[in-house]
């Protein structure tokens, strides 16, 4: 299916590997020119290497807000306009309520939160005045169902939770969708340094396999297309099942 985005642009914040390289390879592969960022050049330059497409890369530490605002600043200077922006970063260590301190919510709330809000302040207000957008951020299953183990990670991202909901009403009658993509268990290096094999990773999901980065993108892909544009403040559970709340 052709989602009617050939020829837009977008940034795509940590796209150099896991899920956000699926949603660059995604977005790609349906004409999309693209600015990543990450913090590891020679990791940036192995993603770029390895899409087929015009993609811009930007060495930006989503842990600082102000490197978060800058990614965006510098894709829309390189691509002249910014249509699509996906938010996405690095999950916090894990930590439960016992041994998780202070200093590791804020650092969680910089990255997983204030990062993600500076990125969408800079990039929404050109797509109002230019009737178009697509803004989605990739958050976690754990802002429906909070992951015990990652105390930091499920409050910070709960925060962002409710400013995309409420941003998504403010914009949506200037053509511009916000919206949330909500991982559950995918095999990504971060998975891998938490769960000792993909076989244990599985057995928590009701679906037993783990996802895969690159269904997850074509999912992304769609929520920016063109077809999607009466989805808006809402969250995709794209889980395998693993969120068991009746209201999802």
């Amino acid at each position: 299916m052709d989602l009617g985005i050939r020829g837009r642009t977008a940034a795509v914040a940590a796209g150099s590997a896991g899920l956000g390289l699926g949603t660059v390879k995604a977005l790609a592969a349906e004409g999309v020119r693209l600015a990543i960022c990450g913090r590891d050049a020679s990791k940036l330059q192995t993603a770029v290497d390895s899409v087929d497409g015009e993609i811009i890369a930007i060495e930006a530490d989503l842990a600082s807000p102000a490197s978060a605002r800058e990614f965006v600043e510098q894709a829309i200077t390189s691509l002249g306009q910014l249509d699509i922006l996906v938010t996405n970063a690095g999950g916090p260590p894990p930590g439960t309520f016992e041994n998780t301190d202070l200093d590791a919510y804020q650092a969680a709330f910089d990255m997983n939160c204030r990062s993600m809000i500076e990125m969408c302040r800079t990039a929404i207000p050109a797509m109002r005045e230019r009737g178009w957008g697509r803004v989605c951020a990739i958050t976690s299953v754990g802002v429906k169902q909070p992951i015990e183990f990652l105390m930091a990670s499920s409050v910070a991202r709960a925060g962002l939770t409710s400013f995309l909901k409420i941003t998504a009403r403010e914009v949506a009658g200037d053509g511009v969708t916000v919206n949330s993509a909500q991982p559950g268990t995918h095999w990504t290096d971060r998975v891998a340094k938490i769960v000792p094999d993909r076989e244990t990773a599985a057995s928590s999901v009701p679906a037993r396999i783990t996802g895969d980065a690159d269904d997850f993108g074509a999912a992304v892909a769609f929520l920016c297309s063109e077809q999607a544009k009466f989805i808006t403040g809402t969250g995709l559970l794209i889980d395998g099942g693993q969120a068991s709340g009746l209201l999802d």
